[in-house]
């Protein structure tokens, strides 16, 4: 195994923000075969309302991925208490996008098969990534190949006008109430799906009051609109935050039992998209 940190700042001149890799080692014994194989990749990026970077959403993620035949990274980016505000957070997430596919070969990953999981607000930063990727250079000034072939999105934060409104005032402080009202009118993801979304898979409970599962129909809806593929899991207990749903992670473990099942469930969906037989 590999590990090693990417500091974006000094790669791509954002204001912050830090890409760690954990790559798996070779599969082979045969030196002549160690070059010639690849992964698929995730990123995930942990939520926190843009206020914190949850690491209970970070390293544990990153092994059940890593555990299902994936090299994987963590995005940790710069929040409100920062002075980070948008699109700081997308450029960030862009970067580590474009730093994976422009080192590709080196890390033995498959460019062609990139894929990001967010929670929480970080799944409001993914899937603001899945709906903007096309616009990135405009929004940002950065030339970025940013595309990602699907996205895992966690009991995300979608809309404003569907819950935790604190997520969308840490991610625009600063903005002015006329320039907030505009900025929303994209932020709130349901209304900027195009037929360049890629596909998602979408995981919420319906016990979550932090952030409502409306949050996730409300994406999934204009996904099946467009005729976009989707999976789509409402499971009826737990409160948010659960991650992987392990009891290492969650003390009230008995509920998060079927929950747990969605890192299997990803995992297979990501696998429609993907070259490696493993």
């Amino acid at each position: 195994m590999q590990t090693f940190d990417v500091d974006l700042k000094k790669e791509y001149g954002t204001e912050g923000g830090t890409l760690t890799a954990i790559l798996s080692g070779t599969p082979h014994d045969s030196a002549e075969l160690t070059g010639k194989w690849t992964r698929p990749a995730v990123i995930v990026v942990p939520g926190g309302g843009y206020h914190f970077v949850s690491m209970r959403e970070a390293e544990p993620v990153a092994q059940a991925f890593l555990a299902k035949g994936f090299h994987c990274f963590i995005l940790t980016y710069l929040v409100s208490p920062d002075g980070a505000a948008y699109p700081e957070q997308l450029t960030e997430l862009a970067a580590a996008v474009d730093y994976v596919k422009k080192h590709a070969k080196e890390m033995h990953v498959n460019s062609e098969e990139i894929f990001a999981v967010g929670f929480s607000a970080g799944g409001h930063l993914v899937g603001d990534l899945a709906v903007e990727w096309q616009n990135v250079a405009e929004i940002t000034g950065k030339d970025l190949d940013c595309k990602v072939t699907a996205t895992g999105l966690c009991y995300a934060v979608i809309s404003s006008k569907a819950g935790h409104v604190n997520s969308f005032d840490n991610l625009l402080q600063g903005y002015t109430s006329e320039a907030r009202e505009e900025a929303l009118k994209k932020l709130d993801l349901n209304n900027s799906v195009s037929e360049k979304t890629p596909p998602a898979f979408l995981w919420s409970t319906a016990a979550d009051t932090c952030v409502p599962s409306e949050n996730t129909l409300l994406y999934a809806l204009e996904l099946a609109k467009r005729k976009i593929p989707y999976e789509l899991h409402v499971y009826p207990e737990c409160q948010h935050g659960a991650s992987t749903g392990n009891y290492e992670i969650n003390a009230e473990y008995a509920p998060l039992r079927r929950a747990a099942r969605w890192v299997d469930d990803c995992c297979y969906f990501f696998r429609l998209f993907i070259s490696e037989k493993f």
